[in-house]
Order: structure tokens, then C-alpha cells, then sequence
């Protein structure tokens, strides 16, 4: 067994190889205090036939042994993936996909197991700097280590690979993934920090990142596996040059066209002459290598156009927003809704107010306890005219949710002061670009129309970048065809004050210092001129609830009077729930949540769990209803025969407390109260 270990802001980080999963291309066992994850990387044979991407599948999993628990569920066992899985599965992905080299055909699996949580020390982050460590010492060809980094800031100073507690003492939280030479992946949700606050923390995490990947250089250096050699197919240079002088002039005025399906069926056109010309149905093989070399050529052609002409496709200048168009209310039935058009990108949002009933469990090793705020992102194949099976969310529309709820978390009010549970759904109906972003405007605008009280709208914008050596053309609110040919997909989500949320994706080796405080830069521009489109269309949020959404009333209580208020067996606080028409909630701590769409019956079940708490107090008069019948001499002001003859069982009548006696046993009196009574009629 081989091991390397280093020590960085008194957090030691080993890696451990040649003990575990020795059948895998590469196997490694990282660790950070009592947190464990097992990478095993592995790579097929041969090429899969017939493919013009990279076959690669990573695959993060937790195991609940890890923590000393059992699965729940009827089958005691890890059954599918949970969102916070399939979204770390994104997080290894990204960074490491760019960096096999071109043309790399072969099946290659990343599979990640925790297999040791010490519910202190987060998984996901060492899982990223494993995966790099374990197709290290493989025999897959990747050479170009990086490493994870989780960067925090606590009290002003920036905190490595924080722990749970101090996370949820931070105003930022930034994962990121790098290269020796720069920076290839963030995900980061801030507080409205400023863009030079932003490129602090990425400085500091990259300057330990570059110390992990020194880690794997030692540890590859003494398993000293020889790599696979990987052949690549031999590029017809006399094939290139007759498509290009075919195919390029024509994609060039094609490019000019600034509708994107008018564009695209110029584009099949074109393409559909070159194999008129070149007729690859006689050659399976010569049909696609013909469909990538025009592939290159399409790429080329707008990359040119960008560096050179700085004209983009659409015709707009390399810092320009396209026309945005809004409509707030749009939807009369639910609770808040806008529609976001930006260019031909449509997001349908909407917002829905709900009880703690309503809230999202959590329960996986590294989150736990309940979710008020959530937001699912839809994207149905007709937002890009295409045809296929709807399903449940996939991870990338999984992940595109999460990045814009965590862009509208920051402006959220209190739940103290707003304590309602809240849904953003976005369904995508138009797609060419920066889906996630319009995703994050309209949910501001829905929030807005629904009431929530929000501390400032968010927008966001997504940034594009093409580089040739020294030629450098950063892009704004960037089309689909410009994130698929461009190097750089950089999202950044904030108010007028600040960032809240940041994704970046690089197709590059790295990025330095310089592009990313231009591309910040710039999108900070294109934010504040969406944040002014968004403020014509909604300048605050509504001063009242939608007509249509539940009331909620919170109470305080003490935690003496809960079991008073939910009563033997619930009786108490079903018959508040059946009586009044309402939903009751209460938590441990003396929370009371009374929720209704009528305020009338919401005020109605306030009032009963007001008397039901209410301590008793001597000389005060309280109506009651009759249980039980005392004292004879305490029922009437006069001699009576028969207590029946003035009350029965079940009547509600006014009470005097006269005494409490040591152990609070209350003794009341109704001929005090007639008595009180009689003196105020006199009066």
C-alpha cells in the first residue's frame, strides 16, 4: 500500500492506493479526519463504435453503513440516487471531462463510495481531488491532474474545506476545481459579495489546490502504472481542406442569419449538399468522419467571425443583452407567476405558498432536517422544437434547479417573518441559451408577485468565452450554438448589491486571473441592465398575498402548554382542526403555525388556542364550558333545590376564579360572577 498525506490550514488530506479494489484501471481511498470515500476508475478495451462524444460516467454514491445507520424503506437498502448525489455525480463530472484527451473514445467509469462520514468533514469535495488521484494512477490516459477545494469565509477570513458547523456560519460558500494553471469549475452561493470578494476566495482556494494536486504527482510517481496507449484516427488533411472550401463560404452567410431554426435548417442544408457532393452513403466510416470534419468546420467559422469581426451570429455586439420582454400575474389561479423572455429563451414561472406540512425532508448523511425554500426546473423537448418521452428530471435539469434556487436563497425573508413554505417551478417553454438564468429572473418576479417579501430582485446572465492563443472575445448572455462552440459557460446570478450565485464551466486546460475578472466584470454589467428591465416590470413585492394563498398566523407558546394544545391522543388539536376549517402546526419549540385560506377561520382557531394557553388569575371572570358540577353554594347568588335547575352538562356559562390553591387547582365560583355582573348593571 502507498500513501501521501499533507497538512493544509491544520486540515490533513491523505490519499491511500494498492490496498483496496485492485482489479480497478486505478482505486484510491481519500480522506479528511473520519470522512472516507473509496474512487475506483476504469476503462473499457476498446473504443465504442459508432460515438462522437466521450463516454464517460461517474457515479457518486453514499453508503448509510457509513455513518453507523440502516436505510429506511421496506427493502433496508440504498436504492436510486438522491438529488444531492446526482448533483456531486456533476460536480466530478465537469472538471474532469475536458481534460481526456480529444478523440477518446473508450467506456470510462468513475464510481465514488463514502464509505466513512464523520458527520463533521463534508465527502463531496475530497470525492473530486479522489477522482483526479485514482484516473491518475491508472492506466486511463489522463495527465492533467486537478483538485477540489470548499472555500468558506467565517468572520471575515476565508476558512479550507470548512466543516458542517462552520458552513452554516459562512456568507460564502465556493467549491471550485482546478488545474496546476488555473481554475476549471466553480459552484459558489455567496451573501451579495462583490465580484473582487469572489476572485479573493477563488485565489486562496486555488493556491491549495495546486499543493493537492503536488499530492497525486507523488503518489502516481510511486505506483508508476504504465499508461494505455490510445490510438488516434489519422486526420485526412486533403478530406478537411475540400470540405472547408466547400462548406465554409456558404456557413458564413449562413451564420448571418439571425433566427436560431431559421439558422439551423440553413445549416442542415448546407450540410446535406456536402453529402450530395462527397456521398458518404457508400462509406459508413466516411460518413462520419465527414459529419465531424464539417462539425470543426461550423466551429471555425463562428469562432472566426467572433475573434476577428467581433459579430456573433444573432448580430449582436460581444457585450449586448438581447431584448427582454416580461409579463408579471400571468397565471390568475396560482399564487404568483411571471413569464421571462429573453431573446429566444422563455422561462414559465411560478410560485407557490405553503405550510411547514409542505416543506422537503432531507435525509441523506450530509443533509438532514426539513427544506422551506425549493425550486424544480423543467425542460420539456418541445423548448427546442424536438420530440421525446417526458420523464422525471434528469441530473442536468436537477442541477440547473439547484443553481438558481441557491441564486434566490440570499434575498429570502426570515421564516419568523414569513413563514410560509415556498415552490418555484420554471418550465422552460423556448430554449437557445441561459435557460438557467431567465429560471433565476422569473423566480425573482414570481416571489415578487406572490408577495414574498424578497430583500432585492436577483437576475442572472450567463457569460461566453472563445480564445486562440492571445486572442481573447468574452461574450454576454450567450446562445446555445456559443456555449456549445465556445471554451467557457460562466453563470453569475446577483442583486444590485451583489453576487449570490456563480457556475462556471471550462472546456480549456484553465483560466487565469485576468479573463475571469473581465468576464465578472462584464456580467455585473449585463446584470444591472436585466435588474433595470425587471424593475419596469415590477418595482417591489406586492403588498398583499394573492387572494388565493393560505393565511398563516404564528403564535409563540410555551413549551409547558404544547401537550394542552395537541391534547391526549391529538384529540385537542383535531378538534381545532375540524372546528375552525384550518391547518395547526406546531414544532418542539413552541411554535405555533395556524394556516387557512379564510383569515376568518384563522383568527377563529387563534382565539381557541389563546384561551387554551391562557394561565388563570384570580377575580377574573372566563366563560366555560360546564363539565362537571361543583360547590351547590357556588352556582346562584340565591338558594336553589336542584343544581339542574339552573345549569346542565355541556352549557356554557361565565366563571369566577376566587382561588388557586398550591398545587394550581382552581376553584370557581358563578355566584361571584352574577354578582359582578348585577354591581356593573347597577352601575
Amino acid at each position: 500500500m502507498e500513501r501521501v498525506e499533507i497538512e493544509l490550514d491544520g486540515r490533513t488530506i491523505s490519499l491511500e492506493a494498492g490496498d483496496l479494489a485492485r482489479q480497478a484501471g486505478g482505486s484510491v481511498v481519500v480522506r479528511q479526519g473520519d470522512t472516507m470515500v473509496l474512487v475506483a476508475a476504469t476503462m473499457a478495451p476498446k473504443p465504442r463504435e459508432g460515438i462522437d462524444f466521450f463516454p464517460l460516467t461517474v457515479d457518486y454514491r453514499e453508503k448509510t453503513y457509513a455513518a453507523g445507520r440502516i436505510p429506511g424503506g421496506y427493502l433496508k437498502r440504498e436504492a436510486r440516487p438522491s438529488d444531492y448525489e446526482t448533483l456531486t455525480c456533476r460536480l466530478i463530472d465537469r472538471p474532469l471531462r475536458p481534460l481526456f484527451p480529444s478523440g477518446f473514445r473508450n467506456e470510462t467509469q468513475v464510481v465514488c463510495f463514502v464509505v466513512s462520514h464523520d458527520q463533521v468533514n463534508p465527502a463531496d469535495v475530497i470525492a473530486l481531488t479522489g477522482a483526479s488521484a485514482a484516473l491518475m494512477i491508472s492506466d486511463i490516459p489522463f495527465d492533467n491532474p486537478i483538485a477540489g477545494a470548499r472555500i468558506g469565509r467565517v468572520d471575515g477570513s476565508f476558512v479550507f474545506n470548512p466543516t458542517f458547523e462552520e458552513s452554516k456560519e459562512s456568507d460564502i460558500q465556493l467549491l471550485m476545481a482546478g488545474t496546476a494553471d488555473g481554475i476549471v469549475m466553480v459552484e459558489a452561493g455567496a451573501k451579495e459579495a462583490s465580484e473582487e470578494e469572489m476572485m479573493s476566495a477563488l485565489e486562496f482556494g486555488h493556491e491549495r489546490i495546486k499543493k493537492l494536486i503536488d499530492l497525486q504527482i507523488q503518489l502516481k510517481a510511486r505506483i508508476n502504472k504504465e499508461k494505455a496507449t490510445i490510438e488516434q484516427a489519422e486526420i485526412d488533411t486533403t478530406l478537411v481542406d475540400r470540405v472547408n472550401s466547400i462548406v465554409c463560404p456558404k456557413l458564413e452567410q449562413a451564420m448571418e442569419i439571425t433566427g436560431k431554426q431559421e439558422r439551423a435548417n440553413a445549416v442542415s442544408q448546407i450540410k446535406a449538399d456536402l453529402d450530395a457532393e462527397i456521398n458518404p452513403e457508400k462509406e459508413d466510416d466516411l460518413k462520419k468522419i465527414l459529419g465531424n470534419v464539417f462539425h470543426d468546420a461550423e466551429k471555425n467559422v463562428v469562432r472566426k467571425m467572433i475573434l476577428e469581426k467581433k459579430k456573433r451570429v444573432d448580430g449582436r455586439n460581444l457585450n449586448e443583452v438581447r431584448p427582454i420582454n416580461i409579463k408579471v400575474g400571468y397565471l390568475p389561479r396560482v399564487h404568483g407567476s411571471s413569464v421571462f423572455t429573453r431573446g429566444e429563451t422563455q422561462a414559465l414561472v411560478s410560485a407557490t405558498l405553503g405550510t411547514s406540512s409542505d416543506e422537503q425532508r432531507l435525509d441523506t448523511l450530509e443533509l438532514k432536517g426539513t427544506k422551506h425554500f425549493y425550486l424544480h426546473y423543467n425542460f420539456p423537448a418541445f423548448c427546442t422544437g424536438e420530440t421525446k418521452f417526458i420523464g422525471g428530471p434528469g441530473r442536468r435539469e436537477i442541477g440547473h434547479g439547484m443553481l438558481a434556487e441557491r441564486a434566490l436563497v440570499p434575498v429570502l425573508p426570515d421564516r419568523e417573518k414569513f413563514p410560509y413554505t415556498i415552490r418555484i417551478v420554471s418550465d422552460i417553454l423556448e430554449s437557445n441559451g441561459s435557460s438557467s438564468m431567465a429560471s433565476v429572473c422569473g423566480g425573482a418576479l414570481a416571489l415578487m408577485d406572490a408577495g414574498v417579501p424578497i430583500s432585492n430582485p436577483v437576475a442572472g446572465i450567463a457569460m461566453g468565452l472563445i480564445k486562440e492563443e492571445d486572442q481573447v472575445a468574452i461574450l454576454s448572455d450567450i446562445l446555445g450554438s456559443e456555449d456549445h462552440l465556445g471554451d467557457m459557460d460562466f453563470k453569475v446570478a446577483g442583486t444590485k448589491n451583489g453576487i449570490t450565485a456563480l457556475q462556471m464551466d471550462i472546456k480549456i486546460a484553465g483560466l487565469d486571473k485576468s479573463i475571469m475578472e473581465q468576464a465578472m466584470q462584464q456580467a455585473k454589467e449585463g446584470r444591472l441592465h436585466i435588474l433595470g428591465e425587471m424593475d419596469k416590470a415590477l418595482h417591489s413585492p406586492r403588498s398583499e398575498l394573492s387572494e388565493h394563498a393560505p393565511r398563516i398566523i404564528t403564535m409563540k407558546v410555551p413549551t409547558s402548554k404544547i401537550r394542552d394544545i395537541i391534547g391526549p391522543g391529538g384529540k385537542v388539536i383535531r378538534g381545532i382542526i375540524d372546528q375552525c376549517g384550518v391547518s395547526v402546526d406546531i414544532d418542539d419549540s413552541g411554535l405555533v403555525s395556524i394556516a387557512s385560506s379564510d383569515q376568518a377561520a384563522a383568527d377563529k382557531a387563534t382565539k381557541y388556542i389563546e384561551n387554551l394557553i391562557q394561565e388563570a388569575k384570580i377575580g377574573k371572570i372566563y366563560l366555560g364550558k360546564v363539565k362537571k358540577i361543583v360547590d351547590i353554594s357556588q352556582i346562584c347568588d340565591r338558594r336553589i333545590q336542584s343544581v339542574s335547575d339552573e345549569i346542565q352538562e355541556g352549557d356554557e356559562i361565565k366563571v369566577k376564579v376566587i382561588d388557586i390553591d398550591q398545587q394550581g387547582k382552581i376553584k370557581l365560583s358563578r355566584k361571584e360572577a352574577l354578582k359582578e355582573k348585577a354591581a356593573e348593571d347597577k352601575g
